[in-house]
């Protein structure tokens, strides 16, 4: 048995971790909680790992874009915000966010600190009063130029008309930090991920830098400018102050100096901390620009060291567009919690999209990761043990294991490779690859199930043999409590008390991270309950199968009589979208391959559809395929085929392939789609 030790390094290191802060014009929808469960992801890794981890959410409430909308209804913009931050805050709840602080940018704490930094950028020389006239988008509260606009004077971000303005303004030099910030960029590799938008934001800083207009005299629902009460901040000078805001940071004492005595203030970076801080900005990509480039120099120009590193993530698009509140194409997580939990939509959050890259939205593949990964995966791998055998077996109790055999040696060997590979993956900011990698524990462990059959030594052999093959699979588990809970807080302390284990207890300096196999203790009481994943209703999956995702247009109205088709270019009979229906097309895993004797075409594959058990198919392609080619392809599955007899062996189903000239090309999926999800 191993038991963590506290780890000096870890016991001195600080993990500050945000998201960006939420624009409450209108309600929050599921790509809110993305953004804020991936950063609580991360938050809850570090914290496994002994750090101290601050993690800050919040609201940005300023701006002209929330005046008019208050304007509209009638009210301030003060009772307008009060409204609209709580469903934010609440949604965060709702999805188990852990964060540490939830900052609103109209509470007092923020308005010392906007004004703070600008007495600072203030005192370093680099803030002027000039005129600014150019084009403004009161929809992403953003100036922009006239290359940069699309055709008929539209914002490139939310395609919506910018306004012509002319007014006064103060400038901030952002001109004179150009140089400064590509040292700052060649001296820091990874100050943005990935590297494909680091790179455009470099392309963006070589192209020259204008002096950035930093106050507005056209709306009063800001924060005023010190000393000069005309004019408003920035809406995005005081939106990205919130960072420091959070941790008092400019908070000054009798002389004006820094007082230095909050100990949150220690959360952020300065040279003299580099190695044991850390300070990570998560935020999308269209509000990159600001916080790679403008949010730097406005810190450099203030005396602060930027942060370590920006994340920059993808959207997350419904039918291929960007799910937004103005385009009112969003989906609300609400329901989809209510249908099948908090943890799971965590789960099917991080593992659909590839952190960093646009990812589509799909109630169908939520479904089936429900189904197959979680229900026919980690629940099935649970229930098999701690609810069916052990009982029988022990009384229900963790049993002391015996000699090992290759089996059992080669499921630790993957374990511990899993859990190095899973940090590696959490500390890239890649929690999709990190669950990739997890995954293969959960499959070897059922696979492990399945070839020492625990149900048959439990009358064969009961004494010898099943107390070693029960401890592998509980001790199985128990790693995987800890290496998912990052991503399933809830279900991993639920799986946890059904090992009869205590929850997870962070602890700075701590690393509960899984290294050393063996720490289930002989003797423990197990504690079965209901299911982790139960089987979802009909009516649930019809529901959720069904729900909308964006409005759609309806078609153009058929103002022509045309002959009804009976049959398509290649002869076929036109069938009914109802004929359609009738065919079960799954993917499929193939997880083993090889020739079938005495016959020249056929192959027999084990194939994965997300069933308890692999189907045996026999496919036609042999003279296209070698069995080992196959093996982890994944393939489209007619899975309602008839059984029937092939050279003596039965075929539960059939493969797709087209062919021609050339011969058979059968037909491959190259995404990573859990196998069983419906195809069509």
């Amino acid at each position: 048995m191993s038991t963590p030790s506290p780890s000096s390094a870890a016991d001195a290191r600080r993990y500050y971790i945000t998201t960006p802060i939420y624009y409450v014009n209108d309600r929050p929808h599921v790509g809110h909680a993305y953004s804020t469960v991936a950063v609580d992801v991360m938050h809850r890794f570090q914290e496994l790992k002994g750090a101290r981890v601050h993690f800050l959410t919040g609201t940005d409430e300023h701006g002209q874009k929330i005046e008019r909308r208050a304007q509209e209804e009638g009210i301030d913009g003060q009772a307008f915000t009060d409204r609209m931050a709580p469903p934010f805050r609440q949604l965060f709840d709702t999805m188990n966010c852990g964060y540490d602080d939830f900052i609103r940018t109209t509470e007092p704490r923020h308005k010392r600190q906007v004004q703070a930094l600008w007495k600072r950028l203030e005192e370093s020389g680099d803030i002027y009063l000039g005129e600014y006239e150019g084009w403004y988008s009161v929809s992403s509260e953003t100036f922009f130029t006239e290359k940069e606009l699309l055709e008929g004077n539209l914002d490139p971000i939310t395609r919506k008309p910018v306004e012509r303005v002319r007014e006064k303004s103060y400038f901030f030099k952002l001109s004179k930090y150009g140089p400064k910030l590509l040292e700052w960029f060649e001296s820091h590799p990874d100050f943005v991920q990935p590297s494909t938008r680091f790179n455009e934001v470099k392309r963006f800083v070589e192209g020259g830098l204008h002096d950035l207009s930093i106050s507005r005299t056209s709306f009063r629902w800001g924060i005023g400018v010190p000393n000069d009460p005309q004019h408003v901040v920035y809406v995005w000078l005081d939106a990205l102050t919130n960072y420091l805001s959070a941790l008092g940071l400019l908070e000054t004492g009798p002389a004006g100096a820094p007082s230095g005595q909050t100990d949150l203030a220690h959360f952020w970076p300065t040279k003299g901390t580099l190695s044991t801080t850390r300070a990570v900005h998560v935020v999308g990509k269209d509000i990159l620009r600001f916080h790679a480039v403008y949010w730097p120099a406005f810190l450099m120009a203030a005396g602060l060291q930027p942060p370590h590193q920006i994340w920059a993530h993808g959207w997350l698009t419904a039918d291929g567009v960007k799910m937004s509140k103005s385009l009112k194409n969003f989906v609300s997580p609400l329901p989809l919690v209510d249908a099948l939990g908090t943890d799971p939509l965590r789960y099917y959050l991080m593992r659909d999209v590839a952190f960093g890259q646009d990812g589509d939205f799909s109630h169908a593949n939520l479904v089936a990761r429900y189904t197959g990964d979680l229900g026919n995966g980690l629940g099935n791998l649970l229930n098999r043990v701690v609810q069916s055998i052990l009982p029988k077996a022990t009384e229900g109790r963790i049993p002391t294991p015996g000699p090992s055999t290759s089996l059992e040696d080669s499921l630790v060997t993957l374990a511990q490779r899993v859990s190095q590979d899973t940090a590696t993956h959490y500390h890239a900011f890649a929690p999709h690859r990190a669950l990739e990698s997890i995954w293969e524990l959960v499959s070897a462990a059922n696979k492990y199930v399945d070839q020492t059959e625990p149900w048959a030594l439990l009358k064969s052999d009961p004494n010898h043999r099943l107390p070693t093959v029960l401890y592998t699979v509980l001790e199985s588990l128990r790693w995987l409590s800890v290496l998912l809970s990052p991503v399933l807080p809830s279900k991993c302390q639920d799986l946890r008390k059904q090992l009869g284990l205590p929850p997870l207890a962070v602890r700075q300096g701590l690393d509960l991270w899984p290294q050393a196999w063996g720490a289930l203790i002989p003797g423990t009481m197990t504690q079965p309950g209901t299911p982790l994943f139960p089987r979802l209703p009909e009516a649930v999956q019809d529901q959720l199968l069904g729900a909308p995702i964006a409005a759609q247009a309806p078609p153009p109205p058929d103002n022509h009589t045309k002959k009804p088709q009976t049959h398509n270019s290649n002869g076929k009979p036109m069938i009914e979208f109802d004929d359609f229906t009738k065919v079960d097309l799954r993917l499929g895993k193939v997880l083993q391959a090889e020739a079938v004797p005495k016959s020249t075409k056929l192959l027999k594959l084990q194939v994965d559809i997300g069933e308890p058990q692999p189907r045996q198919i026999l496919a036609g392609i042999r003279t296209t395929y070698a069995p080992e080619d196959l093996i982890g392809k994944k393939l489209v599955v007619v899975a309602n085929l008839k059984p029937r007899k092939l050279m003596g062996l039965e075929s539960q189903g059939m493969v797709l392939a087209a062919s021609d000239d050339d011969g058979l090309s059968a037909l491959f999926v190259d995404k990573d789609i859990t196998p069983g999800v419906s195809v069509g």
